[in-house]
């Protein structure tokens, strides 16, 4: 079974002396990510909550809205020449009123652990539209309960105090700021994934109400991933890009980067941040 987490020795160098160590590294594997049998994306990723990524995934995507349309998703035996299941391909089985267009899913083809987005050749070709008003929300977040946000994720991540080298996705209730759902992986896309697969596998969609926390940058695809859940709002440690304040802008998203205690930088949508 794959692990989020692999020990390794290492050799230390400190003051010029040097010693052997037990050390944790994260645990990056591909996964191979098969709709109804039909090989659609490979990502690389952290084990874990894969399941939640493949739904999360296809989410993002367009395919599905709703759990009822997810017949099963199932790790495929026999995925080695020598019969073994390695854990690294899942076939998720959908029902036919989903949006499977394969043309169209097959632009992806790879995903790397910093890209999500590959081989896509057009601002058309990576829009997708999503099937909720993210616009007409009326969450209203005090902006004291934002800058608690991120030391609330911290303190569940779990992997992320092991080895110090992933990325975590927190998703938030806009109310009280209760942490609902906290995903880490190496890729800042596959924690959103994973977070908004729970959200489906739990009947959360639309995330109406929530905030969604990014431990890194927000990039393009990170809002639009925020957009095709329903997510009214979306923060980052870091800074976001030019073309997702776009998306915010136009789906009507709020976008808030450099939460950083008691400051932040809102984006779009600044009316549902209350000073």
């Amino acid at each position: 079974m794959t692990k989020p987490a692999v020990r390794r020795r290492v050799t230390v160098v400190e003051q010029g002396r040097s010693r052997v160590r037990e050390d944790r590294l994260t645990g990056e594997e591909p996964l191979e990510i098969r709709l109804n049998g039909r090989s659609l994306a490979v990502t690389m990723r952290t084990p874990g909550h894969d399941v939640e990524l493949a739904l999360g995934y296809l989410v993002s995507e367009g395919v599905i809205t709703r759990r009822e349309q997810v017949r099963s998703a199932r790790y495929c035996a026999g995925a080695t020449e020598e019969g073994l299941n390695t854990y690294n391909v899942l076939d998720v089985q959908v029902e036919a009123d989903a949006h499977v267009d394969h043309l169209a899913l097959e632009r992806h083809g790879y995903t790397s652990s910093s890209c999500g987005v590959c081989g896509k050749t057009s601002i058309e070709a990576v829009t997708t539209s999503s099937a909720f008003d993210v616009g007409g929300d009326s969450l209203r977040v005090p902006a004291e309960l934002l800058s608690g946000l991120p030391d609330r994720m911290r303190g569940v991540q779990q992997v992320f105090d092991q080895t110090g080298g992933l990325h975590a996705a927190g998703l938030f209730d806009g109310r009280t700021g209760e942490p609902l759902v906290v995903r880490e992986d190496v890729g800042r896309h596959n924690a959103v994934d994973k977070v908004v697969g729970w959200a489906l596998e739990h009947e959360k969609l639309p995330l109406a109400g929530c905030v969604l926390l990014v431990s890194g940058r927000a990039g393009f695809e990170l809002v639009q991933k925020a957009s095709m859940a329903g997510v009214p709002m979306i923060a980052a440690i870091s800074a976001p890009s030019s073309l997702a304040v776009e998306l915010g802008e136009e789906a009507g998203l709020t976008v808030i980067g450099f939460l950083r205690g008691p400051s932040m930088v809102v984006y779009s949508r600044p009316d549902r941040v209350v000073a």
